[in-house]
């Protein structure tokens, strides 16, 4: 076995996003661009509705996917082919943008705590194109599973003690999971041993993960390897989350993310033209 260790890492940076939504970007900034294939990690919470009650008004996506996980709050999806999601809390949203649409994510609250992520990941060259799909997935859908004394994972993407996460058919292999660990509470999780791969706290003061403490609000970026271990002293939660890079080339421009200048300028022509 090879232990994962941790080579960088980066604390999240406030901002705002959608009409004005603020959040704390974790992927997606100056100190951490992206690591393949994953291109941006926002975390939301507030219990202050001037926060997010703007929410994230219509706009397009192509080349890549969203991944919207609900902790705390309610947020509808909606979309310009019709389609239509309600995120409650414990909820999943992977949506694929393919070959692109046009959509909103908006509150369906007034106060109270929102709370959860939004992970964009990458699509390979030869799926950017593809047609738009969901998995829109109710909590009761996604395993929870004990896989040492105090912890206790939700298994959204990859495999865990037996259990398989109801997020299918993505080229990029994901590992997602949500890992409660109870004080004291200690184990060690196996990953594909090529896939990138990023642990972040978002619940309790701190964790260690692989060879190292790491806080609140601080993701690790880890080595590559088929092992990596979790501990707590005090209770917290991790999201771990891991994937098959693509080493393709990149191009971004705002919410499109292509292999070439060309294809984004193709792709805002797209957009103006009204062919999303």
């Amino acid at each position: 076995m090879t232990q994962r260790t941790i080579v960088r890492r980066v604390r999240g940076m406030d901002t705002a996003d959608g009409a004005g939504v603020k959040l704390k970007r974790v992927i997606g900034q100056p100190a951490l661009d992206m690591l393949d294939p994953f291109l941006l990690l926002d975390e939301f919470r507030s219990d202050q509705a001037g926060d997010y009650i703007e929410g994230f008004p219509d706009h397009p996506h192509r080349g890549f996917e969203t991944v919207t996980y609900m902790l705390a709050g309610r947020m509808q999806h909606g979309d310009n082919k019709g389609n239509r999601g309600d995120l409650g809390p414990g909820s999943v949203q992977w949506m694929t943008a393919g070959s692109g649409l046009i959509h909103s994510e908006m509150p369906q609250q007034e106060a109270g705590l929102m709370w959860g992520f939004q992970l964009w990941v990458n699509l390979p060259a030869s799926d950017k194109m593809i047609a738009p799909r969901y998995q829109d997935i109710p909590p009761g859908d996604i395993p929870v599973v004990q896989p040492a004394d105090g912890v206790t994972v939700r298994v959204v993407a990859g495999e865990l003690a037996g259990a398989t996460g109801p997020v299918s058919g993505i080229a990029t292999q994901p590992v997602y999971l949500d890992i409660a660990l109870d004080a004291g509470a200690r184990f060690d999780l196996s990953l594909p041993e090529g896939h990138s791969a990023f642990a972040y706290v978002f619940d309790g003061t701190s964790a260690t993960v692989a060879d190292g403490p790491l806080a609140r609000s601080e993701l690790a970026v880890l080595s590559k390897g088929d092992t990596v271990s979790f501990a707590a002293d005090e209770a917290a939660r991790v999201l771990l989350v891991a994937g098959r890079p693509l080493d393709e080339p990149v191009a971004r421009y705002g919410p499109f993310v292509m292999n070439t200048p060309a294809q984004i300028h193709e792709a805002i022509a797209d957009f103006r033209a009204g062919k999303f």
